[in-house]
């Protein structure tokens, strides 16, 4: 695993291309645990139309799925690097099985969240409190989840959430699970290591 701290949005996205583009089939798995300054990032089926505010923070069209969503600080995200075709299942698998990550995390702090058909992430009460993108090319994943522990949330006002019109979003700290963002990172880690590492190769190691 990684810890890289708070790191700029767009040398860490071209940090995943590459370690992707060069992975060999024995590659090890890894998990990059970081934060982002704010910023806007419009998946590839993005559409300009769900920026519904002008903001001084920077929107940067990338290569995952999805809409446009934020990160800033107070947000842990945890970027999932695997080898499926190692691990013995598919991108809708690895999705679920991130989501659940989340929700057992968030179980573990008595709250109780869920997914929703037809829009991944995980949700509290019909509010959004983490977002999943991920990017598959040649077998192999980049990009991953954002959770929101504790962080201002006006930024979302300004956007359609993942492309959905008054999506709310909460985070961790108004839900009542007092978890500073290395806890929430830690425990997010872990989490992830028990739903993403079997079958396949050990991300426990890494």
């Amino acid at each position: 695993m990684r810890h890289l701290g708070r790191v700029e949005y767009e040398p860490t996205w071209r940090a995943m291309q590459a370690f992707t583009a060069a992975r060999q089939a024995d590659t090890p798995d890894e998990i990059w645990l970081l934060e982002h300054p704010p910023v806007y990032t419009q998946g590839q089926a993005g559409k300009p139309e769900h920026l519904i505010a002008s903001t001084p923070i920077p929107v940067v069209p990338i290569d995952r799925g999805g809409q446009i969503t934020y990160h800033g600080p107070g947000q842990v995200v945890a970027y999932v690097l695997v080898d499926l075709r190692r691990r013995g299942y598919g991108i809708r698998e690895l999705v679920s099985r991130m989501e659940q990550a989340a929700i057992d995390l968030l179980a573990a702090q008595g709250v109780t969240a869920e997914r929703r058909s037809g829009a991944p992430g995980v949700y509290v009460n019909g509010a959004k409190i983490a977002a999943l993108g991920l990017r598959v090319k040649h077998g192999c994943t980049y990009h991953g989840l954002a959770l929101n522990v504790d962080m201002d949330l006006t930024p979302f006002a300004a956007i359609n959430p993942c492309g959905y019109p008054g999506l709310a979003v909460t985070d961790c700290g108004r839900l009542g699970a007092a978890l500073t963002l290395a806890e929430a990172g830690q425990a997010l880690v872990e989490a992830l290591r028990y739903r993403v590492g079997q079958p396949g190769a050990d991300v426990s190691a890494v």
